[in-house]
């Protein structure tokens, strides 16, 4: 993953929206439109989160970083 050193993660670990946006570079709305089937900006690529509670979702480290991987490569 390309992080600053406070920005580490191991790769099964589970990150929360703040993380994925620091991560990606990409907004909190734009993220919910990427995971959303009906939005014009679907992304099937972009991980799906993981529910962790009734209110908290988060997402595999390793995913967000592979999709990462995808954008560089197909560059």
């Amino acid at each position: 993953m390309y992080l600053s050193d406070d920005q580490m993660f191991c790769m099964n670990q589970i990150i929360r929206i703040k993380d994925v946006i620091a991560v990606t570079g990409v907004s909190r709305s734009v993220i919910y439109e990427k995971i959303n089937p009906q939005s014009k900006c679907y992304d099937a690529t972009f991980p799906k989160p993981i529910r962790l509670s009734v209110n908290c979702v988060g997402w595999s480290a390793l995913e967000v970083n592979q999709w990462i991987e995808e954008r560089l490569a197909s560059r």
